[in-house]
């Protein structure tokens, strides 16, 4: 009898384990399902199946989600030429930037707690941060170090417009010196605490407030988290976003029984064949991610993931901050990060017209301006190894697209994979 009992406790055990497992998933359907066609997902396939076999990258996995279900998952070519290993629709993935999403909505958990406010000055969390100065160019081309007009707020940094570039600005002999220039941190022996901190006495790129500059803000951001929180950057997105999100591969050092999931990085030049990136390298290169000194957890570029652990934070945002009956946001926390903040107060948004930018995202708000297929309040981004992703709300629709190259050589992937999405909706 008490071995019956103890086999009925192991069997709900396993039950339950299993019931857990399948509600972190997505789950699937049919495309006629949701609206969509079979038929015309195929020139998606053929498309960029066609990338892998024309050599301008070694492959590639995307997936299409439409209303909450995944109905398209799909890997091509290699993750790894030189050993013929196959690409799987779980491999993993250094995703760059598109760490700066999770990044920006754990600091709006922050805001949620009343840990903290968007609208501080971040002197306030970071004491070295709350005088800056700016490097003003002259007309004979140096530059001139002055007081920033007004201090940097938590809102300028989920917004990159706090004038703070990747080291490369007027300042840029300063930056290099003081050996903070490019994103890539995953080398680096010290806490990213300490890196931001050293930052804080460099000259800016532009005043607060005064221009959109991409740069380390959201890295910036990462060390106000683990300050408002108590916790290390790793541990509270583990805690509050990826665990509750059941996103089980999304890490920013890989534990070792994964390590044969990452995809290989490759470089492509111009009328060159693809070229396998150094090992380890830095930004070009298959990086510290597997032996390194596992310190820095950079919010601007440093995590890993898969896509579809990566749609699954999508989606949690496409249903107002809840999934899995997990809730992480408030409907209107997601609602103010995709409204756009950027070209309403005047400032100029690049060179991507139709678009403005939100609390973390590009926010799409005019489709015939911008050009391409899509929706009014589309919120997106990509990384640095040439992946990207998008999430349309009117469409209820989550597109991820991966792949490993750094330079990518200009090819022209990522329009065509959003006109082949948006080409197969039939209704």
């Amino acid at each position: 009898m008490v071995k019956l009992f103890k086999g009925h406790i192991l069997l709900l055990g396993c039950l339950l384990l299993i019931s857990y497992s399948q509600a972190q998933n997505l789950a699937t359907a049919l495309p006629e399902e949701v609206g969509m066609s079979s038929e015309r997902l195929e020139r998606l396939s053929t498309t960029l199946d066609q990338f892998v076999k024309d050599g301008k990258m070694a492959g590639n996995v995307a997936l299409v989600a439409r209303k909450g279900k995944v109905i398209y998952h799909k890997a091509f070519g290699e993750s790894d030429m030189e050993a013929g290993k196959k690409m799987t629709t779980d491999a993993i993935f250094r995703i760059a930037s598109q760490t700066k999403a999770i990044v920006s909505v754990a600091a709006m958990i922050l805001q949620e707690e009343g840990k903290l406010l968007i609208a501080d000055p971040i002197g306030k969390y970071l004491p070295e941060w709350k005088e800056t100065t700016v490097a003003r160019v002259r007309d004979d081309g140096g530059y001139d170090v002055v007081k920033a007009n007004r201090s940097i707020t938590i809102r300028d940094l989920l917004t990159h417009t706090a004038g703070i570039g990747y080291g490369h600005g007027p300042a840029k002999k300063e930056w290099e010196e003081a050996g903070i220039q490019n994103w890539y941190f995953a080398d680096r022996n010290e806490p990213i605490a300490e890196t931001v901190a050293r930052m804080a006495k460099l000259p800016m790129d532009a005043q607060p407030g005064e221009k959109f500059v991409y740069g380390y803000n959201t890295d910036i951001l990462g060390v106000i988290v683990e300050k408002a929180s108590g916790k290390t950057l790793d541990a509270f997105i583990k805690e509050r976003i990826l665990d509750p999100v059941g996103m089980v591969d999304t890490y920013f050092y890989l534990p070792k029984n994964k390590t044969e999931r990452l995809a290989t990085s490759y470089m492509a030049y111009e009328g060159k064949p693809l070229e396998r990136s150094p090992d380890p390298g830095l930004g070009i290169g298959q990086g510290h991610y597997v032996n390194g000194p596992r310190k820095s957890f950079s919010g601007g570029a440093g995590l890993l993931s898969s896509s579809m652990d990566y749609a699954k934070f999508l989606q949690m945002m496409l249903n107002g901050g809840e999934f899995n009956g997990h809730r992480i946001l408030s409907p209107k926390t997601v609602e103010l990060m995709i409204a756009d903040h950027v070209d309403v107060r005047g400032i100029p948004y690049g060179s991507r017209k139709g678009s403005g930018f939100g609390l973390g995202f590009s926010i799409t708000k005019n489709v015939g301006e911008r050009g391409e297929p899509g929706s009014v309040g589309t919120f997106e981004w990509g990384g640095a190894y040439g992946s990207t992703y998008w999430a349309d709300p009117v469409e209820e629709l989550v597109v991820v697209y991966f792949k490993q190259l750094i330079p990518t050589n200009g090819i022209d992937d990522h329009a065509k994979l959003r006109s082949l999405v948006y080409q197969a909706i039939l209704e």
